[in-house]
């Protein structure tokens, strides 16, 4: 076996539900097909696997990527980031990174606290939540916590890298306008797409902009004004909104209410009126036929003549 498996291979700890899924009748259920592809269990850490440095290291080239390689030697496709607040921009990415080659070994780093916050920003989740969160990608293999800024040769080669994925945006850092540029110009960078409208950013931004709304949100469901940093001013005050609030909720009920109520009584009006117009019409119809445009009444509705016609006819029979 190449050594870019034999190391890393047996020490995979998700599974894959190889149940058919067979009714009596030898169908296999589409439920159970959906199911086949399901990972069981996070991708493990790098640091818990086999090291592959003391194995030898043949980089692959994109046309022979490209065209597949053998089911034990898959490409290895290296992605790294922050990772912050994964959301599903973050997956795509990822997702990316994985379908790049017919046969992919996505092996995915996370930056640690002290580097992201030197160099970037604070984040809102710590590094062992992020690790954590990027283990349980569907997409990923392997994860490299303490990932470092820069991609050096060395680490490249210990963990057997043959490719980097990242989108093509230039990502400066300090001393340099883009940290992948030496990937690029030695043949190794991968490019993906960012997903618009979705980031860390975006997220944060959305909450600042609603502030008050989610303190208020928070109030609710138990959480104490210290937990929020909340002064006891600021606690009162969304607690006297949170009841106006509900003041306004309960008006705006009652005029729903009272709007469906006046529309019910229309719709009734509407239709007795139609019956109105209706038993009105049969009314001088029937008036019409009885007594005919000029106002005479018809022979066949004449009642003497009518009383005449019944006496005859038991006359008659007798």
């Amino acid at each position: 076996m190449d050594a870019h498996t034999s190391s890393h291979a047996p020490s995979r700890k998700r599974k894959r539900d190889d149940s058919n899924g067979e009714t009596e009748e030898g169908e296999t259920t589409a439920r159970y097909k959906h199911h086949t592809v399901a990972l069981r269990d996070p991708a493990p850490y790098v640091d818990q696997l086999h090291s592959l440095e003391d194995q030898p290291y043949e980089r692959i080239s994109m046309e022979e990527a490209r065209r597949g390689t053998p089911p034990d030697r898959p490409v290895r496709v290296y992605a790294d980031g922050i990772f912050d607040m994964f959301h599903s921009g973050h997956a795509r990415a990822l997702m990316q990174a994985k379908d790049l080659f017919p046969n992919t070994h996505l092996i995915v780093g996370v930056c640690s606290d002290d580097l992201t916050h030197k160099l970037k920003g604070f984040t809102v989740m710590n590094e062992e939540e992020r690790y954590d969160a990027v283990t349980h990608c569907r997409y990923v293999d392997e994860v490299v916590r303490n990932a470092p800024w820069t991609l050096t040769p060395d680490f490249l080669t210990k963990h057997r890298i043959d490719f980097v994925a990242h989108d093509d945006i230039p990502y400066s850092s300090a001393g340099s306008d883009d940290v992948y540029k030496h990937i690029k110009e030695a043949g190794m960078f991968a490019p993906t797409q960012r997903t618009e409208g979705i980031s860390t950013s975006d997220i944060i931004t959305r909450i600042v902009r609603d502030y008050d709304v989610y303190v208020r949100r928070n109030l609710q469901r138990g959480y104490t004004a210290k937990e929020l940093n909340v002064s006891f001013i600021n606690e009162k005050k969304y607690h006297l909104q949170e009841r106006v609030d509900k003041v306004k909720q309960k008006v705006r009920d009652v005029e729903e209410k009272s709007k469906e109520f006046v529309q019910k009584v229309e719709e009734q009006s509407i239709d007795l009126i139609q019956k109105w117009e209706e038993k009105s019409r049969e009314f001088i119809g029937n008036f019409l036929q009885m007594f005919g445009p000029e106002g005479a009444l018809h022979p066949e509705h004449d009642i003497t003549t009518h009383s005449q016609n019944i006496s005859e006819d038991e006359d008659d029979e007798d």
